[in-house]
C-alpha cells in the first residue's frame, strides 16, 4: 500500500528517530483496513502527531482513520471519547491501542473555515466544552489537571531553554505559579472530563450543522481547563482577553480566576512548544501577547 504521509507528521517522527515505523506504517493500515472492512482514502493534513486518513466502511459510512506517532498513547483519548459517545467529540467507531489506532466518525469543515467571527466562534467553543463536560471519578483512569500541571511545571522550563528562551523569564515564572495554584485546585469530587486543547481548529461541522470536537487530550480537571484553551487562542485578534475570560465565566459559572490562570498556562506552553518545532507565527504571537501580559 502506498500511503501520502503529510510532512509534519513524517517531520516529526523522523526528529525523534522513529523513521522505521514510517516504512511499516503500510503494513499496519493495510491489516487495519482488512481487519475492519476499510477502504482507505486520502491522508489529512493539520496535525503532527498522527496520520489521518479518509475511510469508507463496508456500509458505506463514511469514517476517519487515525494512527498515533511513536511516543503517543492513544488511550486517554480513546477513553475520552467512549465516555463523550458522541455528545460535544466525534463518535469512536472501533479502536486497537495496541497498534495506536482510532476509528471515528467523519466530520466536515472546521469551526475557523466556517464562523468567520471570532467572537462567535468563542461563544460556540464555549457550547461545545459544556456538551462535553461531564462527572468523571478516579476509576476512569485519566489523567488529572493536577498531573497536566506538574508536567507543565517539570517540562516548561526545558522547553523554554531548548527553544532559545523566546519569552522573558517574568513570563515563564509566571506560568509556573499559575500550574502551581491550578494544581493545588484540583478536586475529585468535581472533576469533569474536559477536552484539554479546544480551539477553532479541533472544532469540526458535523452533519446537523453543529460543531464536535476532535482530539481530545483526555483529562479529569476542572472546567476551567477547556476555557483557558479559549483565552489562549488568536491572542492578535485585538480584543482584551480578561473581557474574553469574563465573558466565558458568565456564560458558565466558572471562576474566573481558575480560567485566566488555565488560560495564562495554555499560552505559554503553546507558544514556547510552537516556538522549538518552528511552528510560527503562532508560537512568536502568542509569546508576544504573554510577554505584554507579564511587562
Amino acid at each position: 500500500m502506498s500511503l501520502d504521509i503529510p510532512d509534519q507528521v513524517r517531520k516529526t517522527v523522523i526528529a525523534d528517530g522513529n523513521e522505521a515505523w514510517l516504512d511499516e506504517l503500510p503494513g499496519v493500515v493495510d491489516s487495519l483496513a482488512q481487519e475492519w472492512s476499510l477502504m482507505i482514502g486520502s491522508s489529512l493534513a493539520g496535525g503532527h502527531a498522527a496520520l489521518v486518513l479518509e475511510v469508507t466502511l463496508v456500509d458505506g459510512t463514511p469514517a476517519v482513520l487515525k494512527i498515533g506517532v511513536p511516543g503517543r498513547d492513544v488511550g486517554p483519548e480513546a477513553m475520552a471519547l467512549r465516555l463523550a459517545n458522541g455528545e460535544g467529540c466525534a463518535k469512536l467507531l472501533g479502536e486497537d491501542v495496541s497498534r495506536q489506532a482510532l476509528l471515528l466518525e467523519r466530520l466536515g469543515a472546521p469551526m475557523y473555515d466556517v464562523v468567520a467571527d471570532p467572537a462567535s466562534r468563542h461563544a460556540l467553543l464555549c457550547e461545545v466544552a459544556v456538551r462535553l463536560w461531564r462527572p468523571v471519578g478516579p476509576d476512569s483512569d485519566l489523567p488529572t489537571g493536577a498531573n497536566l500541571a506538574e508536567q507543565y511545571a517539570d517540562r516548561l522550563p526545558k522547553l523554554w531553554e531548548q527553544a532559545g528562551r523566546p519569552c522573558s523569564p517574568a513570563t515563564v515564572a509566571d506560568a509556573l505559579d499559575c500550574m502551581n495554584r491550578r494544581r493545588l485546585a484540583h478536586d475529585d469530587r468535581s472533576a469533569v472530563l474536559v477536552h484539554g486543547d479546544i480551539h477553532e481548529l479541533n472544532a469540526l461541522q458535523a452533519s446537523d450543522g453543529s460543531y464536535k470536537l476532535i482530539d481530545p487530550t483526555g483529562l479529569r480537571a476542572e472546567p476551567a481547563c477547556d476555557l483557558g484553551t479559549i483565552v489562549r487562542c488568536n491572542p492578535d485578534l485585538g480584543d482584551d482577553l480578561r473581557v474574553r475570560t469574563e465573558q466565558l465565566a458568565s456564560r458558565t459559572g466558572v471562576d474566573a480566576t481558575a480560567i485566566w490562570e488555565w488560560g495564562t498556562i495554555h499560552r505559554v506552553v503553546s507558544g514556547v512548544y510552537a516556538c522549538s518545532i518552528g511552528f510560527q507565527p503562532f508560537g512568536d504571537l502568542l509569546l508576544a501577547e504573554a510577554d505584554r501580559l507579564t511587562a
